[in-house]
Order: C-alpha cells, then structure tokens, then sequence
C-alpha cells in the first residue's frame, strides 16, 4: 500500500515523484516550501491514494487511516510542542483541501479544528484575549456544522442576530459569559438540526472534517466541473492539516502576499500586501484592518512597524524567484511576529508587466534569453500596441460583436467613406458603420478612427483591411440595427444618427456609448530589448503586407523586414483615381483601356517610389492586379447615375455594361493571372510603374532596387509563362527608354491546390512563392471567407473545428499541402525563396508550423509584426528543442509542486 500521509515542516518534507498528483496543489506546496528550507508551519498531507483508499468504503474512513491520521497528529504535537486537546498550549489545526488543479464544489478550508468547550478556555488563558478565542471558536462550529452537518451558515448568523437583540451587545460579545451563551445557542441548534452533537474530541473533529472534505469529491458542482474538463474520476485529491497560525490578534499578525519582482519596472524588488490583525487581511481586508504596501515597509514610508524581519522575507521570496527561475507570488502569515509562507506560485501579470518581468530576469542572469522569449504571449503583445479603454467602471454597452482587429477608439459615426473622409477632413474622428465594408470603401476605413460592421466576422473584408491598418474594428455585432437610408442606427430602443459618439472595442468586441477615455499605446525599452532577443533567436525572417507609405512606416517602426504582399488593387480605391480605373474597366476596346491606365501609370509609380525609399533596400513584393473588376464599379442606381453622369452616358447603358461584368463567383472567376491574360496591357501599365520607379528611388538613394512582381492565382505554368514574359518584356523596354539597367524577380502566389500539385513545374519559371492562405484556406474548404461568419462559430462551439482556419492555419489540410508545395518546389529549385503572405502569417500557432515546414518568411499587417517577430522566435526555439529531445525546465518543475 503506498505510503497515506506525508508530514512537512521547515527543512524536511516527505515527498512522491509526482507530488502535484499525490498531495494536491496546496500540499504539494508547502512540502516545496519546507524542503527548501523556508518557514512553513509544520502539518501533515493525506495524499490521494488515501482517498482512493477510502472511495473503496464509503461507510466510514477506513480504520488503518484513521490511526495513520492519529499517528500523524502524535508526530505534530511533537513538531509545535502542542498537545490535541491539551490542558495547556493545544494544538489547533487548519484543515485545507485541494486537488492537482483547482476544482469548485471540494470542501471550503476549516480554521481552528481542535478547539471544544474545554481548550478554548485554555486559549484564552494563554492568549490573554478570552476575544479572540471564542471569535476564532465561533468560526470553527459554523464551518465544521456547514462542511459535516450540511447546516447553511446563515443560520447561524440568525441566532447571532437574535442573541444580540436580547443580550444588546454592539457587534459581537464584549464578555466570556457572552460569549459561553451564544456557543450553548449554537451547540442546541445544532442538536436540534443534525440529530447530533457538535464533536469535542479534537480527533474525531479532525477525522469528521477529512471524511466531509474526502466526500466533496463527488459533490454535485465537482462533478460536474470535472465533466466539462475532462478530469477523470479516480485523480481525487488531498487533505492538507498544519498547525494554525494566529494572524488576526493584533498589530503583531496579519496576512500578505509578497512578489519578488517590482512589477512597474521589472528590477528584482520585494513588492506587494500586508495587512494588520484583519481577519482575511489580504486580499479583502475585514472591518478594521489596514493594508501597507510592503515597498512602503523597506523604505519608510509606512508609519507602521512590520511585526517580523522583512529583510528575511524579501531573502525567502529571491530563493523561490531563483528556484523557479521566474517572478514569484508569496501568500504569507504574521503571527505574533513570527513568518510563516503558505502558497507560492508564478506571478500573474499584464502583457506589459511580463515583457518588463522577462528582461529583468534575463538582466538578472535568471534567466537567458531563449527562456525570457518563451514567457511570453505573442498574441497578448497586440494589447501593447493599440489604444485601450483606461476606465471601464462607468461604460454604458449598446451592442457586441465579433473582436476583429485590436484596440479602442471613439468618435462620431459616420455611415459612407464619403462622409468620412469630409469629416476627418475637418478635424472630426470618426468612427465608420457599415452593414458590411466593400473595397471601394477602403478610402473611408483609412481616415475613420475604427470600423463597425453589423454583419461579418473575424475574417471579413473589414477585419482583414483594418487589422492591415492598424484600425480597431469590430464585425458581426447583429443586435444593432443599421438604417442607410434614414441614417439611423438602432441598439434597443436607443436610436443613434450620424454624428452621435460611439467608442468601439476590437480587443472585446464592444460598442459603447459615448467617448471612452483611451489609453495610448507606448513602446517601451523593454518591448524593443525583448524583441532584440527574438531576433538573434529566429530563423524566418517577418515582413509586411502594406500598400501606403504610412503602413510601410509603421512596419519599419515595428520591425519589419520588407514588404510582403503590396496588393495594388487597393492604391486605385483612393477618391481621384477610382474614376480612371472605372473608364479603364468600361472601355470597349483596347485602346480605351490603354488611354484610362495612362491617367493610372504616374499614380502608380509615385505610390512605388515611396515604397521603395521607406524599405530602404528591404524586399518588395509588388502584386499584380488580382480582384474581380467588379468590385470597382457602382452599385445601385444612385450612384450608377452619378457615375454615368461623371462618363456622359445614359445610366441605362452604364447598368447594361455593368451587368456583363458581373459574375456568379467572382472569387473564383475574371481575377488574378486571368485578368493579366485578358488584358495584358493592365501587366505592361503595372510593370512600367514598378520598373520607373525602382530606378528612380535607386538613383535617389545610390543604392540598386530590386522589385519583386508577383503573378497571383496561378493554377497552370503556362499562366506564370506568358505574364513572366510580358513583365521581361517591359523590363527590357524601360531599360532601354532610360538607359539604366535593373534586377527583378518574378514569383508566384500560391493560392490554388493545382498550383500546390504542380509546384515542382511552376518552380522552373518562378523566382519565388509566396502561399497566399487566405485563398488557399477557400479553395480547399470550398467555403467563401465572406459568408463563413454564418456557420464558422457554429462549428467552433460544436467541436467541428478547433479554431477559424481562416485565422489559424489547417494544419492538417491547408498545411499539409503547404508542405507539399514546398517540397515539390525546393526539389526544382532549391534556392527558391518561399514565403507566406495570408491572414495567418501573423498567428503564433500558424507562425509555430511555417517554421517546420522550413519557410523563409512571414508576412503580416504592419501593427502584427512584433508578434510575427516573437512567435517566430518562439518556433525556432522550440522547433531546435524538439530536435535535441526533452529539455526539464525548473519552472515546469515549480507549477506542478515540485
């Protein structure tokens, strides 16, 4: 039979190679505490293979437990010089329940065990505080006949109430016989409600409260907790008893909780709580006790004394911190000036916090940097770089939706982009609301604070542009009602109209009345040394999807290595140019496509040139043309009118034009290299651009600019062929016009699964890919990224998918033809540069499986290259870890109560 009960005390503790299992969270750890030497009040721990034991006979404790228990107990009064029941100096027990993770409904922790009729008299006469004696006896009976009778403890309160009532004490008894007349009325109610006395046998008190924590178990809310969790059955838990601590007598106790780090620097600095003689001192301090910062104690701002050796406490917290190798929580006891530590664990701590913890540990030596990158969350960085909401308490939420893109921001609704664009054109933020965005809103988006969408989810046109950005949005938030044509937007029975203030929440999805208070986002010192780490850690390098030059400033700021994906369709949705695009896509002839894409060529290739000069010499990846032509036109007749009066046709002929446009499935229809094909002068106008303008930002810098032209939706080679060819073409042409000479590239996106099959033969012509797994997450799903709002979240709450293989990859399917592609392709060509352009080259877990697979690169919007540049970091790290095999971490070690 495998060893019942493991005693601890400081310096010793018996302990089992799997101590989180055996002895619970709370037992586990004090046994930790004590076997490094740290003050523990000394107690014993009935392990879980003794409740197992005892699940076997539920009648009764089995009796070889029962005299391991009484043995246990004889071991303590030896360890604390107390006797159980004793006529002088008894021993009283506290009595804590726990399992290997934290479960509700187990028995709540019972104080005080061992006092009766008869040792709470001896107390008082030791403590000199009859008070505090019965106080603490008081609460014994209420929790033991809560825990072992089942009795509500309100009733207790209501004899209570009625016992001052007649007595007129003020809040509790003020005498002894007070005091021995409200325990009678407890111990007669008690009889009257269990059938029973209360125990005044301390051990058979302290066997009744394990036999009712060891039952808890199998209380209703366990079970149930333990259903939804997975948690089997048989782990059952512990029952942890120590010798009782009287921290709530005087100034000389208390209660606190001590951090080993300053949390608003990150220096190694004793910091946290401690509150005087309070019952529940910290956290929530009871009437009449007073809470010190413990910083306030070390450098004399406190006008109190601390009641014990704060220097010895600070030297206890740095040998946990060292012994985990991480910032450290320390819940700890004062009582009559002596230090006990109860729990410790890994600090909690903000994004912010941790960043500052992680380099102070690595400037600390704790830690090295591979370890100070692995703490931390890429995904929470976002909060770092993004307005948030500074006070919450007083909001007033109308709507929510779903957080599509990071970070608060308030203004004015505006229902167009035009009305947007006219009022930041004055100087008025705004916040743009749409039933759903279009690319030809993407002029309003740019100058709007953030977008609010009531249709949509987290991989709607509005969620992917505006995290491009860097603008808050939220999407999908259906109970708000939007009325374009009265202006109105309804939440409820309130009716806003354009004008009215609104703050929105992308971390949430929230929409909240009237202008929050923002906090701004500040890059500190220890965010960019963090991500210095990262970069000396990562293999892949972290570009940029960006078209503007403010996009390409804020992914240079960031970090960012190039650009990634350009996608140039959206440099022609700018007011003054949509009108040329529009006669370029309605002329009925070549010639008119030629005339409309002049007005283009100077727009274009000033748009480059910037590009360029913002890089520096970084790569970028210029994509051609790539969405349905349709997508540029007007809708409805207003603005059909509108346009057709701008061209000087009839409306009616504009509208016949438009319908021939218009296609079934335009996402898979008249786009990408197809457009090129059809239209090969829109490749000739686009490559002219590219080329000009890197020979000109080459001249302005004294430094060579080599573009990188990206052929999108190839499926067949021969598509990649003849566009190749028709860039080659161009690139001879303007060298020869202006007589310099210039390097390029051409490569592919790969979208399709045909590309991914035939990857080997698209490599021969292609100098790079780039796997676009926005598209390609579509083709192989065969589900339309706009409409799976509908039914994705659906799947995600039934189980169906894990997560949005729109927002994190598919490893499986997606993934695995990823790898294919680039197996195939690194077989033709094994120098070819692969990269990867789609939504998920910013998410960690996706990031964590391109490193594998053995890419190049990532590429994501500009305000998600810190978290590209950590994750990859991340996946370097552990990928090379795999490889070595196991590595123990002591911090591994320390959560699990070893």
């Amino acid at each position: 039979m495998a060893k019942r009960i493991h005693t601890f005390r400081r310096g010793a503790a018996e302990r089992t190679a799997d101590a989180l299992e055996a002895l619970g969270a709370k037992g586990s750890n004090l046994a930790l505490l004590a076997s490094l030497d740290l003050p523990v009040p000394p107690g014993f721990t009935i392990a879980s293979t003794a409740w197992r034991e005892a699940a076997a006979t539920p009648d009764a404790l089995p009796p070889a437990l029962r005299a391991d228990i009484g043995n246990a107990v004889a071991w303590l009064e030896k360890a604390t010089g107390r006797v159980f029941d004793g006529s002088e100096r008894p021993l009283l027990l506290a009595v804590r329940t726990s399992a290997r993770t934290p479960i509700p409904g187990l028995a709540e922790t019972v104080l005080d065990v061992g006092l009766n009729d008869r040792t709470v008299e001896t107390l008082a006469r030791e403590l000199g505080d009859a008070g505090f004696a019965f106080r603490s006896y008081r609460r014994f009976i209420e929790s033991f006949a809560s825990l072992v009778f089942g009795i509500d403890a309100g009733e207790f309160e209501d004899i209570a109430d009625a016992e001052q009532a007649a007595a007129g004490w003020a809040r509790e008894p003020q005498m002894p016989a007070e005091w021995r007349r409200l325990v009678a009325r407890y111990h007669e109610f008690i009889e009257a409600t269990a059938g029973t006395a209360l125990p005044q046998t301390p051990l058979e008190q302290l066997l009744g409260v394990v036999e009712s924590s060891f039952a808890s178990w199998r209380s209703p809310v366990a079970r149930s907790f333990r259903a939804v969790h997975g948690i089997p059955e048989n782990t059952g838990l512990a029952v942890t008893a120590h010798a009782m601590i009287f921290n709530e007598r005087d100034q000389n106790s208390g209660t606190g909780r001590a951090r080993s780090r300053d949390f608003a620097t990150g220096g190694a600095r004793l910091t946290g709580e401690f509150g005087f003689g309070g019952r529940n001192a910290v956290p929530g301090v009871a009437e009449g006790g007073a809470v010190r910062d413990l910083a306030g104690f070390l450098d004399g701002r406190s006008a109190d004394a601390f009641p014990t050796d704060i220097e010895a406490l600070g030297r206890y917290v740095a040998r946990l911190e060292a012994h985990v190798g991480d910032a450290v929580e320390v819940d700890f006891m004062v009582g009559d000036s002596e230090l006990f530590l109860l729990q410790s664990r890994v600090a909690k701590r903000e994004p912010a916090e941790a960043v500052r913890i992680a380099t102070g540990l690595v400037g600390d030596g704790v830690i090295d940097e591979e370890e100070a990158i692995l703490r931390i969350d890429p995904a929470s960085l976002d909060q770092l770089l993004h307005p948030a909401i500074r006070n919450r308490d007083a909001l007033t939420v109308i709507g929510r939706g779903r957080p599509a893109s990071p970070g608060a921001a308030s203004g004015a609704i505006v229902f167009t982009p035009e009305a947007a664009q006219a009022e930041a054109a004055e100087g008025r933020a705004v916040i743009l609301v749409r039933n759903e965005t279009h690319p030809e809103d993407i002029h309003g988006m740019h100058v709007a604070e953030g977008v609010l969408t009531i249709r949509g989810g987290t991989t709607s046109h509005a969620a992917v542009v505006a995290r491009g950005i860097g603008k808050p949005c939220v999407t999908g938030a259906g109970a708000l009602r939007l009325d374009q044509a009265a202006g109105t937007l309804r939440a409820g029975d309130m009716t806003l109209h354009a004008g009215d203030l609104i703050t929105i929440d992308g971390s949430s999805g929230e929409v909240i009345l009237g202008a929050a208070e923002l906090e701004l986002p500040s890059l500190a010192g220890e965010l960019a040394q963090l991500l210095l780490f990262a970069d000396r850690a990562r293999r892949m390098g972290v570009r940029t999807n960006a078209e503007t030059p403010a996009e390409a400033r804020a992914a240079r700021a960031f970090g960012a290595e190039g650009i990634g994906l350009c996608r140039t369709e959206h440099m022609f949705f700018q007011g003054d140019r949509v009108p040329a695009m529009r006669r370029m896509i309605l002329a009925s002839d070549e010639d008119g496509r030629r005339e409309a894409l002049a007005e283009l060529l100077p727009f274009q290739r000033s748009d480059f040139v910037e590009l360029f000069e913002i890089m520096a010499g970084l790569p970028v990846t210029i994509r051609l043309l790539d969405p349905p032509l349709h997508e540029f036109l007007p809708k409805g007749e207003a603005e059909i009118a509108e346009v057709a009066s701008q061209f000087g046709i009839e409306p009616r002929l504009l509208a016949e034009r438009i319908g021939k446009l218009e296609e079934f499935n335009p996402m898979l229809g008249h786009r990408g290299c197809r457009l090129a094909i059809s239209h090969p002068e829109i490749v000739d106008v686009q490559a002219r651009a590219i080329f000009e303008a890197a020979i000109e930002a080459g001249e302005r810098a004294g430094a060579a600019v080599v573009p990188e032209i990206m052929v999108p939706l190839v499926g067949l080679k021969a598509e990649l062929d003849f566009v190749k060819a028709r860039v080659a073409a161009m690139a001879d042409r303007v060298m020869a016009e202006l007589g310099r000479s210039i390097d390029y590239r051409v490569g592919t996106m790969i979208e399709l699964p045909r590309a991914i099959v035939r990857a080997d033969a698209i490599a021969e012509e292609s100098d790079f890919f780039s796997f676009g797994t926005n598209d390609l997450t579509q083709t192989v799903f065969g589900i339309s990224r706009d409409d799976a709002a509908n039914f994705l979240p659906t799947y995600e709450k039934k189980g169906i998918v894990a997560r949005d293989p729109f927002q994190s990859l598919d490893v499986e399917g997606v993934g695995e033809l990823i790898a294919l592609g680039v197996e195939k392709a690194r077989r033709t060509r094994p120098d070819i540069t692969l990269g990867v352009c789609g939504e998920q080259g910013g998410d960690p877990a996706s990031i964590s499986f391109f490193e594998q697979t053995g890419l190049d690169y990532v590429s994501c919007s500009p305000f998600r290259v810190p978290v590209a540049r950590i994750a990859a970091a991340q996946a370097a790290i552990r990928f090379a870890r795999s490889l070595k095999g196991p590595a123990a971490k002591a911090r591994g070690r320390f959560q699990a109560g070893e």
